[in-house]
């Protein structure tokens, strides 16, 4: 069990070292208000003078004091495994022939034979750091003590509790130190000493109140009772000492300090201890066994050893998991360069590796929050690209009025015997103009998700490159110089399939002869339908002048549409103008919504009435011959337009991954290596940025911390601790 406590103060060493407060080790913590006598207390622990002393707030900076036990005639054993350098010639240097010694962290390997020495450097390093007009700050001082009149110990001297700021103390002085003190004992691994002095009521201690905060059930809290010779004339601490007044689990053990007078006086801390001895058996005789410093020394070296055994699994398990995650740590940061050369290839060759397997699929790291690389090119390919192509209405921004005004002009003068081949191939690489947009707007996404692949390798794959920024820098720049150059030969690619397209029709097309037979069918289907349903007794004439505007009689409604619709005379815009001109009297308003008909009546006239200022009105019912020819346009145009995107949708993805992704892929690597491989940017790439050399020691130092701490434990394995 003794053995434990020197592996802690072991442990304790390792990490200051380093500054590390990862580890949380068993410790003990001196809590009180001030001037309760939370440093008198430690004096007597130790038994020397060692701390400064006086009225007020002296304690500004927590005090981590490690109290080492040495045998007298182990002193020289002690001393040189302390300090190799204290040994001239095989003998002790002189000056140091004494059994006890102090060092202090902060001051390497010197050694203070001098208590008086040790208090003056305390005084100092908390003048330096918390300045010399009653400011605190949590920067401890470690202090370790040797000495063959101490039991083995870890101490924390906490500044006391204060309520009104004095001095340069900030207004939230209270409020600091409770937090600075709340710090030490959060810590699960902290027994908490809480003192309070004699002279004022248990219920009031701050100490107590402070502590049961993080230790409600007491476990880890015992109470110490100082000034036990100041209490009022009659009245004694015996209920206090006994628990019956507020029962903590650890106990309470009461003692006599130095008052300031002994202090100025020089008596020594052995003289005090013997004073307190006999005021004990006086006063309290049936206590005195179990109350005063030496008590209190081995009642806390007791509960320290136990406190450590409790910790030591957790402990080194710990340490074990903190070490992995350091070591995982440290490989990130990669070793220092020393073949600049080499590295400088390697890291190019692994970050155009894994640019290629983010494209193909086979990336170590692979992304479940969205997706990126080949998979999302062909999410842009068949989702976004398709979707697009397919919301494209066949015959979008076509009206009917459109499709027959583009018939009529592709008849010029002559009136039309049949629906003119020019307006389908006018209107319908119109159409097919329209698909040239998206088509450029999904090479334009793969670029984009090209550009995120090298933001993507960056992070997740190649950390190595974060070591160096300038060569992350040049990589970026140089992936996105070839993206940017393989960008507008990708577009021209995709413009001239558009192109290709529009440049022939071809209305030979398989699927297109097979649309327009099985069109062609329907019509003639429909023209028989409608000659089937003419009644006999309507003669042909009749059915003309049913044409030329005059209400039909109301016993045959349908019969001028269908009969219409079953004549196969050119009656279209420019239609039948000598019916017109024989029956002009009778359809004015016939005549009105055409002004074309007038046109052969009277050339002579042309002068006398500008054509161009009769409006042709937006809408108007079509005749039947009007709205056939139309339908059999839309159809062929929709059929034609189709076939057209079947190609684009499966022609452009081809072309982008031919003339933009594999290219990419294949040249990467060569052009890396042209742009960056050259020994005159060597030193430039390969500069590490500020902070990673440094972090790099960090965690270096605290991996060797967390290695030797994992022995130190080790080395107590086979020992008993139960």
């Amino acid at each position: 069990m003794e053995a434990l406590i020197p592996v802690i103060n072991k442990l304790q060493d390792v990490f200051n070292t380093v500054g590390a407060d990862v580890i949380q080790l068993p410790q003990i913590a001196v809590v009180g208000t001030q001037s309760s006598g939370k440093s008198s207390v430690l004096e007597s622990l130790v038994g020397r003078d060692l701390l400064p002393r006086g009225t007020g707030i002296v304690t500004r900076r927590p005090l981590i004091l490690q109290l080492v036990h040495v045998d007298p005639e182990d002193h020289r054993k002690t001393a040189d495994e302390n300090d190799p350098n204290i040994w001239k010639n095989g003998h002790l240097h002189k000056g140091l022939e004494v059994e006890e010694w102090g060092k202090f962290l902060h001051t390497k390997n010197k050694v203070y034979t001098e208590f008086d020495e040790i208090r003056q450097e305390i005084e100092n390093e908390t003048e330096r750091v918390s300045g010399n007009n009653k400011g605190i700050s949590d920067e401890p001082i470690h202090l370790k003590i040797f000495s063959p009149h101490v039991v083995n110990l870890t101490l924390v001297d906490l500044p006391g509790i204060t309520k009104v700021p004095v001095g340069d103390q900030p207004k939230d002085i209270e409020i600091q130190i409770r937090d600075l003190i709340l710090k030490y004992i959060s810590n699960p691994n902290c027994i908490i000493l809480a003192v309070t002095a004699a002279n004022t009521d248990m219920a009031t201690s701050e100490a107590l109140k402070v502590a049961r905060e993080v230790d409600p059930d007491g476990r880890r809290t015992l109470a110490v009772v100082t000034k036990l010779d100041l209490m009022d004339a009659g009245t004694d601490a015996m209920d206090v000492l006994m628990g019956r007044v507020i029962p903590v689990k650890l106990g309470l053990i009461g003692v006599v300090n130095r008052s300031q007078l002994d202090i100025n006086n020089k008596k020594s801390v052995a003289d005090s201890i013997r004073d307190e001895y006999a005021f004990l058996q006086k006063k309290y005789p049936s206590l005195a066994n179990r109350n005063g410093t030496k008590y209190l020394a081995r009642t806390l070296n007791r509960l320290l050893m136990h406190h450590i055994r409790d910790c030591l699994p957790e402990l080194k398990t710990r340490i074990n998991v903190l070490a992995a995650q350091y070591q995982s740590l440290l490989s990130s940061y990669g070793e220092p360069v020393d073949d600049k050369s080499a590295t400088l290839l390697q890291l190019i060759t692994k970050f155009a590796a894994e640019y290629c397997n983010t494209i193909e699929g086979t990336a170590k790291y692979i992304e479940t929050a969205e997706l990126c690389g080949g998979a999302r090119i062909c999410y842009i390919f068949h989702e976004t690209f398709g979707r697009t192509l397919e919301s494209v209405d066949p015959l979008g921004g076509l009206t009917t009025i459109d499709v027959l005004t583009a018939i009529r002009n592709a008849t010029g003068p002559r009136p039309a015997l049949f629906v003119p081949e020019v307006s389908f191939e006018l209107l319908v690489k119109r159409q097919i103009k329209r698909l040239e947009e998206p088509s450029l707007r999904c090479v334009e996404l793969v670029h984009e998700e090209m550009q995120r692949i090298i933001q993507h390798c960056s992070n997740y794959s190649t950390q190595e490159l974060l070591r160096f920024p300038k060569l992350h820098d040049a990589i970026v720049e140089v992936v996105t110089s070839l993206l940017r150059k393989r960008l507008p030969i990708t577009n021209d690619m995709v413009h001239n399939l558009v192109a290709i397209e529009l440049a022939y029709i071809n209305t030979k097309h398989p699927d297109f002869a097979d649309a327009c037979g099985l069109m062609n069918n329907n019509i003639d289907e429909q023209r028989r339908n409608r000659m089937r349903e003419l009644p006999a007794a309507v003669p042909r004439d009749k059915s003309l002048k049913g044409h030329s505007g005059q209400a039909p009689p109301s016993s045959e409604p349908p019969a001028p549409t269908e009969q219409e619709g079953a004549k196969g005379e050119p009656e279209t815009g420019m239609g039948n103008w000598r019916g017109m001109l024989k029956r002009g009297d009778e359809a004015p308003t016939e005549d009105k919504s055409r002004p074309q008909a007038p046109l052969p009546a009277s050339p002579q006239k042309g002068h006398a009435i500008n054509l161009l200022d009769v409006p042709v009105p937006v809408t108007r019912k079509l005749s039947a011959r009007e709205q056939r020819d139309c339908e059999v346009i839309e159809r062929l145009i929709k059929s034609y337009f189709l076939i057209v995107r079947k190609n684009i949708q499966d022609s452009v993805p081809k072309a982008v991954m031919h003339f933009l992704v594999n290219h990419v892929k294949d040249s990467l690597q060569s052009e890396l290596v042209g742009q960056l491989y050259k020994s005159g940017l060597l030193d430039d790439l390969l500069t590490e940025s500020e902070d990673m050399a440094q972090r790099r020691s960090e965690a270096s130092d605290m991996l060797k911390a967390l290695q030797k701490a994992s022995q130190v434990i080790a080395e107590i394995r086979e020992i008993h601790l139960w």
